[in-house]
């Protein structure tokens, strides 16, 4: 499943089949799996307070800078929310799986065999300038997206052969392969650009003019690099369509950017934003022992991420010499002390991640392989890790005191093995003379609190890590340009993992810039396992694709495992708003309202 956010950022594809052998249908949604939630009539999503009021704002925080507000580019670093100002041929629900319903596109048809998805268009969309929005926004969209866009809609796209207009105000995608159940929806997330706007703009560059959007909000007051606000759109063609009714319901959204977290939260806390997602285990256990937080003025909660699923890790680049033996890759893992940290830096809460699925039951492996799994890796014996057939990998773990060597006694066993001994208080090669000292590359100083400890730890064996901080944008560009010997990274999953693991693991994006592939993976095995998942009949192959993969990619030892939560921390002042159930896929912001009415003509810092 394709997520922006921001992303992010996703039974069998024959429910949009009556039965087999009969003609295919137009629906009001598609579905992976089993039937959708909602009827062709359906009102508004469960979710959602359909009485909620309008008005007001929200103020939040957004890290670093931004220079650009054309979100689909690789050039500047574009800012945030800009996702609010462009509607999509269709919108996920966030209380199911993976199910949409159509937004710019009215109704849509896939055949039995998959072989394309079929648009029809809704005559009631509009652009911001009044101009309806027609088959040839769509070719265009996705045309100008696939050549010029950022690389993962070229990646994305790649299994598009054609698109047509076959119909006055209809648009159909031909495949070039018909077992991918998922790229039908992955068409539904197109966002739909104004051709007419940009034969007078230039798509592939930067720019502070903000662009025609059709969606709830448009650009309203910035200051680049400091701020961004967004004015709903009074007049919005589709602000009583199901999919919107209860959200898009503040007046204004604003982000304020700040280099530092711990100044966006005594920003927070002094009035000047309205909520605060925490990321910072030491922030939420000692820095809201305030006034407004015994008054009941701000409120703190730990809202649960309702089945979404991890790996935050520490990440080797593998396209460096120095990381490409395992068995160095497990060894210096070995000297991550979570057990420690948790009690001593974390607050006792979090959990260690132990899976690229941390917190799923259906998708981490968490036992060995079941009789479905072996179907997927017996192929593979001997071109995966041995362990993959005999162990449940667990990650290391001490007595927690700190002084516990038995990790690191098994990490210099493991150097000994690679080639490496002791020279001159240094981890050296004996017959290359490589040292072995790495760059960690960080932007928050959150990370160095972290990775000092962890750094100290292996300097014990011989290990040199140095720390070295950059802005964020120094930080982003060496990340797309894989320029970096360790960072730390956050793969997010969705509950219906599909293509966007191509983007995460796949060879073709090792040397793509910009990709997620980080770690510089280029294994067919993991290829092999990747197009399985892609390519499941059912829930069931799906979720044993997902294991096998997991476990593999654990064997490798590509990461060093850190930790998870399996919440959203929370800080908001009380005037803000939610409804009472936070849906299967977790937090939906635009479904939050405020009580507190906000004078638009007022000056805002």
């Amino acid at each position: 499943m394709l997520k922006c956010r921001s992303m992010p950022i996703l039974a069998l594809v024959g429910l949009l089949i009556p039965s087999l052998g009969t003609a295919t249908e137009f629906r009001h949604g598609l579905s992976m799996y089993g039937d959708l939630k909602y009827g062709p009539s359906f009102e508004h999503f469960d979710y959602i307070n359909p009485g909620a009021p309008k008005g007001g704002r929200l103020r939040q925080d957004a890290a670093g800078t931004y220079d650009n507000l054309n979100p689909h580019i690789v050039k500047g670093n574009a800012a945030s929310g800009l996702g609010l100002i462009f509607d999509t041929l269709m919108v996920s629900s966030e209380d199911e799986p993976f199910s949409e319903y159509g937004l710019v596109a009215e109704s849509m048809e896939v055949p039995e065999d998959r072989s394309y998805v079929r648009f029809n268009m809704n005559p009631k969309a509009r652009f911001h300038d009044g101009e309806p929005i027609g088959v040839d926004d769509v070719i265009y969209s996705f045309e100008v997206l696939r050549d010029e866009g950022l690389p993962l809609y070229r990646y994305y796209y790649a299994n598009v052969n054609k698109i047509e207009q076959t119909g006055e105000d209809q648009v159909t995608f031909f495949f070039d392969e018909r077992n991918n159940r998922e790229l039908p929806l992955i068409l539904g997330q197109l966002p739909v650009l104004p051709k007419h706007y940009y034969e007078d703009h230039e798509f592939d560059q930067t720019t502070l003019v903000p662009p025609i959007g059709s969606g709830p909000y448009r650009i309203g007051r910035f200051e680049a690099g400091k701020f961004i606000e967004y004015e709903r759109v009074d007049d919005y063609w589709a602000s009583e369509h199901p999919v919107n009714v209860g959200r898009n319901n503040f007046d204004v959204l604003r982000y304020d950017y700040f280099r530092d977290r711990d100044q966006a939260q005594r920003t927070f806390l002094a009035g000047e934003l309205d909520i605060f997602r925490e990321n910072s285990s030491k922030r939420w256990a000692t820095g809201y022992d305030t006034p407004a937080v015994h008054s009941g003025d701000i409120i703190l909660e730990e809202l649960p991420s309702n089945g979404t699923s991890v790996m935050q890790g520490y990440v080797f680049n593998t396209r460096r010499e120095l990381f490409q033996d395992p068995r160095v890759r497990e060894a210096i893992g070995l000297a991550f002390d979570f057990d420690w940290m948790n009690t001593n830096l974390f607050y006792g809460q979090y959990e260690r991640a132990n899976s690229y699925f941390s917190g799923s039951e259906e998708f981490a492996a968490r036992a060995l392989p079941d009789e479905a799994e072996l179907r997927i890796l017996e192929p593979l014996r001997g071109r995966v890790p041995d362990e993959v057939f005999t162990t449940v990998y667990e990650p290391p773990t001490t007595d927690g005191s700190g002084g516990d060597r038995t990790n690191l006694r098994q990490a210099l066993q493991l150097l000994r093995e690679a080639g490496y001994e002791i020279q001159n208080g240094v981890m050296t090669h004996s017959q290359t003379g490589q040292r072995l000292e790495f760059e960690y590359l960080f932007t928050q100083p959150s990370s160095e609190r972290i990775a000092s400890v962890f750094k100290d730890r292996l300097k014990t064996i011989g290990v040199i890590m140095t720390l070295r901080r950059v802005d964020s944008a120094q930080f982003v560009r060496r990340l797309e340009d894989f320029d970096f010997d360790m960072v730390t990274s956050v793969w997010g999953q969705s509950l219906s993992p599909g293509n966007e693991q191509r983007e995460f693991w796949g060879s073709e994006a090792a040397d793509r810039p910009g990709s997620r592939n980080l770690i510089g993976i280029k294994d067919e095995s993991i290829n092999s396992i990747i197009e399985t998942l892609i390519a499941a009949e059912d829930r069931e192959e799906l979720a044993a694709a997902a294991r096998a993969l997991d476990r593999v990619l654990l064997w490798h030892h590509f990461v060093v495992p850190q930790f998870y939560n399996q919440v959203d921390r929370i800080a908001r002042w009380s005037y803000i708003k939610r409804p009472d159930e936070t849906p299967l896929r977790g937090l939906d912001l635009l479904s939050w309202w405020s009580e507190k009415r906000y004078d638009s003509g007022q000056a805002s810092n």
